[in-house]
C-alpha cells in the first residue's frame, strides 16, 4: 500500500498549480470540439449550392460563412478600396474591394481579388473595370477586425489592412443595416477581362491547434505530480508497503 504524507509548503504550491494545468487541458478538448463544430459547418456551407443574396439576408448571413452567393449589380469603380500588403505567389500587391450597387438599390462589397502595385492605378487595368449589369458569384466572409500587429486602417489615403464593411459601405454611400454591415464577399476563380483582379483567394484560415495545447497543459500536470512525489520521496514521506524510505 502506498501512503502519503503531504508537507505543507509542496502541497500549498503545486496543488493550485495542478488544478489549473487540468482545467486547462480539460478547457482546450472542449474549445476543440467548438471549434471542430464550426469547421464542419463552413465544410458544409462550402459544399452547399449558391444562395441569392435575399436568401443569405433571411436570416444571420454569417450561419452562411464560406457559403457562395450570387448576386447581380454594378460596380461603383470609382469608390473601390485597396488592401495593402497583400501577395501571390511571393509577388507583393494589394486586393481590389468595390462596393456592387444590387438592382434594388443594396450596397455589398465584394472584393474582387489581387493585382500587383504597379495595377495599383484603375488607368492601368481598364479591361477589368467591368461597366454594366454584372452576375457574379461571391463567397461570404465576416467583416474583420484589427489584429494587435495590424496597422491602423487610413480610410483618408485608401490604405486598408483588414476589411471594416460598415465603415466601406458608409464611404461608398449606403444607409447602416444590421445585416449587410456583417459580412463582404470574396470573388471565385472566374477570370476577369485582362486577367486581374486575380479572385480565388479565399483560404480557410482558422487554425485547430487545441489539441497540442490540451496535451502541453495535461503533460505539465503529469510533471508536476512526478515532481511532487520525487520530493515526498527523498524526503521519507512516501510510504510503500508499509516501508517508508527515510533520508540517511
Amino acid at each position: 500500500m502506498v501512503r502519503l504524507r503531504p508537507a505543507l509548503w509542496p502541497t500549498l504550491i503545486s496543488l493550485p498549480i495542478l488544478v489549473l494545468s487540468l482545467s486547462l487541458g480539460i478547457w482546450q478538448m472542449e474549445r476543440r470540439e467548438w471549434k471542430l463544430d464550426i469547421l464542419d459547418r463552413l465544410t458544409a456551407n462550402q459544399a452547399a449550392a449558391p444562395l441569392t443574396l435575399d436568401e443569405l439576408l433571411r436570416g444571420d448571413p454569417l450561419r452562411h460563412e464560406y457559403g457562395r452567393v450570387k448576386v447581380v449589380g454594378t460596380f461603383l469603380h470609382d469608390k473601390e478600396f485597396h488592401l495593402a500588403a497583400r501577395s501571390l505567389k511571393n509577388k507583393v500587391g494589394l486586393q481590389v474591394v468595390t462596393p456592387l450597387k444590387t438592382d434594388d438599390g443594396r450596397i455589398v462589397l465584394f472584393d474582387r481579388g489581387w493585382i500587383p502595385s504597379e495595377k495599383k492605378e484603375p488607368a492601368q487595368r481598364t479591361e477589368g473595370q467591368v461597366a454594366g449589369r454584372v452576375e457574379l458569384t461571391g463567397i461570404v466572409r465576416r467583416s474583420q477586425i484589427k489584429g494587435r500587429f495590424v496597422p491602423d486602417n487610413a480610410p483618408d489615403k485608401n490604405v486598408w489592412f483588414q476589411v471594416d464593411v460598415p465603415l466601406m459601405r458608409q464611404l461608398a454611400g449606403a444607409s447602416p443595416d444590421p445585416r449587410l454591415d456583417t459580412f463582404f464577399l470574396e470573388a471565385d476563380a472566374a477570370p476577369n477581362p485582362g486577367g486581374v483582379p486575380i479572385g480565388g483567394q479565399t483560404r480557410l484560415d482558422i487554425p485547430n491547434d487545441h489539441l497540442q495545447y490540451a496535451i502541453t497543459w495535461f503533460l505539465i500536470a503529469l510533471a508536476l505530480a512526478g515532481v511532487y512525489l520525487a520530493y515526498h520521496w527523498e524526503n521519507g514521506r512516501l510510504d510503500i508497503g508499509g516501508r517508508t524510505k527515510r533520508k540517511p
